[in-house]
């Protein structure tokens, strides 16, 4: 078997003895809007059970990623490969945003997309909807169907409000989300998308906005999420710490080219990462100082 990591329906590399597949693929994929190239022939890949940094600078491009996975755009060239199931990578590019969701692709978004006026528990419990059966009238008339589905949806949303311990726990569930501090309202969306039981995980600027206590848990959300709950993850974060502590790979854009990929230590020398973020390479830099 081929272990080219950027080949279609390969393997990554191994990792504790085994192979781990690859849950997402960007294949050479690219982006215009008009004349303006937002993506250009970008390669990428999330392993099972991986964490993957998405780092640049405001405007390379890192949000528009997000949203050509989840549906939002349609590329304008190349591919976007998911696997819901090990083994069985399949196109998703170009699918509708709840057709991609239902395979097992959850995000959060850079600015808060809570329901402000609902509950905690119903801003979880919203997000199941879309995998229930039942009909309308069925809802309507508390058939059996209905019931049961609703003790299910209720059952999932404590499970997934259980994780983040005493932040999201007891009193708080019937607490509207207007009522929240700003750390428990980014918990409450991180929440949401995981009671769509997702299989690879969009984080988009997690720790925005956070102060240093907060962002270290976080950073320790993270990883939890991925040993405790085996999701993949992509995330775009600025803060460098979070990135460092938390990545097992990490990928550096600028105008929506890829220059640079591997380990955070490898990524952050890099001299294309360095004058991307302060707009000289390093020897200038060494020079001017």
């Amino acid at each position: 078997m081929s272990t080219d990591a950027n080949e279609p329906g390969t393997t990554g590399p191994q990792d504790g003895g085994y192979r781990r597949d690859s849950v997402l693929q960007l294949q050479s994929l690219s982006l215009s809007f008009g004349g303006l190239r937002a993506l250009s022939e970008l390669d990428l890949q999330v392993r099972d059970g991986e964490i993957v940094s998405l780092i640049g600078p405001n405007g390379a491009g890192k949000t528009t990623v997000f949203n050509v996975i989840t549906g939002v755009y349609e590329p304008s060239a190349g591919d976007v490969r998911f696997a819901a199931q090990p083994g069985s990578a399949e196109s998703i590019a170009g699918r509708p945003p709840h057709a991609i969701a239902r395979l097992g692709v959850a995000r959060t978004f850079q600015t808060l997309r809570l329901f402000m006026n609902m509950s905690v528990l119903e801003n979880v419990t919203a997000a199941t909807y879309g995998g229930t059966k039942a009909m309308p009238w069925e809802s309507v008339l508390r058939l059996p169907r209905a019931r049961r589905e609703e003790r299910e949806v209720r059952a999932l949303a404590e499970d997934v409000l259980s994780f983040f311990g005493q932040r999201l726990a007891g009193y708080r569930w019937d607490q509207p989300a207007y009522s929240l501090s700003y750390a428990n309202r980014r918990r409450l969306e991180i929440a949401r998308a995981l009671a769509t039981s997702p299989r690879l995980l969009l984080l988009d600027e997690p720790a925005a906005g956070m102060n240093p206590a907060e962002t270290h848990e976080v950073t320790e959300l993270i990883s939890r999420l991925r040993d405790e709950r085996g999701i993949s993850i992509l995330v775009i974060e600025h803060d460098m710490h979070v990135v460092g502590s938390c990545s097992d790979r990490v990928v550096a854009l600028d105008h929506g080219v890829k220059i640079a990929e591997g380990g955070f230590d490898q990524v952050a020398a890099h001299p294309a990462v360095v004058e991307a973020y302060l707009g000289r390479d390093p020897d200038a830099l060494s020079d001017a100082g």
